[in-house]
């Protein structure tokens, strides 16, 4: 194994073929970003999403996808000069990888709030690890969904961090209040069909539990584009505190944390998921900014 990829696993304590996976797809991530910011992706893009906070905030979740906005639409914007760019990359690590893009009018159970008209989906495919990966079976092939808005709304606030793995790179990317706004957005407008996607409401609980305020300008943009917000009124912290109360009312919590269980280590405090503790912590907690 290449020596960067071996350092990388080790804070991982991997246990069993699943975490084996779970940090493999975590590592190649992180690989597919330092190839991306080597082709000046990020000069017109940011970073979002559960990866994000993963990398950069320490969520203490898995995230399998790497969600990413222009900073201005763009609907003429390509990912594949960049996709070149993360494939010369991962070879570099001893993976092999094919890129293919994915129809988004594949009817799947669970449709993402941000799968839009202005989304290009791309699935990177990593076909083969030299050497192999222990854990991992070498015959399988792992996919990560790589998702770009090329319509972004407007109101989001972005910052430029820095990775130091598998070398230091830098990533912009989205600021807390404004990933909190697209997670909110995500609880409040993802069309959930049979499965709830508990990660949704376990990244709410960690930004209440940081102490961390919603972009509401963001928040009232993202409504707004995505056609759940239709008076002129600019929306108010009241506002979204009664749409959230409401959404919490008619969640299936037993379906969110049989999602959320794969991604996590410790699931007792899953126990506590409930209309009333959600509910409940949304009033003491939340906290809005313009």
């Amino acid at each position: 194994m290449h020596s960067a990829i071996e350092s990388m696993f080790e804070k991982y304590g991997c246990k069993n073929p699943q975490d084996y996976k779970n940090a493999l797809k975590e590592i190649i991530q992180e690989i597919a970003l330092l190839g991306l910011s080597k082709s000046g992706f990020f000069d017109k893009a940011a970073f979002y999403g559960g990866s994000a906070l993963r990398i950069f905030y320490n969520l203490d979740r898995f995230s399998e996808d790497i969600d990413f906005t222009l900073m201005k639409p763009d609907t003429k914007f390509s990912i594949t000069p960049y996709c070149t760019k993360v494939k010369e990359e991962l070879r570099a690590y001893g993976f092999e990888m094919e890129v293919t893009e994915k129809d988004k009018l594949v009817n799947t159970m669970i449709e993402s709030a941000f799968i839009k008209g202005g989304t290009l989906i791309h699935l990177l495919k990593i076909t083969s690890i030299n050497p192999p990966v222990t854990g991992v079976n070498p015959n399988e092939i792992l996919k990560i969904k790589l998702e770009v808005d090329i319509d972004p709304p407007t109101g989001a606030k972005s910052e430029i961090k820095y990775n130091l793995n598998p070398i230091p790179y830098y990533t912009r990317l989205y600021d807390l209040p404004s990933l909190f706004a697209g997670k909110i957005h995500s609880i409040l407008c993802r069309k959930w069909k049979i499965r709830v996607k508990g990660r949704d409401l376990y990244d709410y609980v960690w930004f209440l539990s940081k102490n961390i305020a919603v972009n509401l300008n963001h928040i009232d943009e993202r409504l707004k584009q995505s056609g759940h917000k239709n008076n002129v009124e600019t929306l108010t912290h009241k506002d979204l505190l009664e749409l959230l109360i409401d959404k919490f009312e008619n969640i299936d919590y037993k379906q969110a944390t049989d999602d959320i269980k794969r991604f996590i280590k410790d699931s007792h405090q899953l126990e506590l998921w409930s209309k009333e503790f959600f509910q409940s912590i949304t009033k003491d907690k939340l906290k809005t900014e313009i």
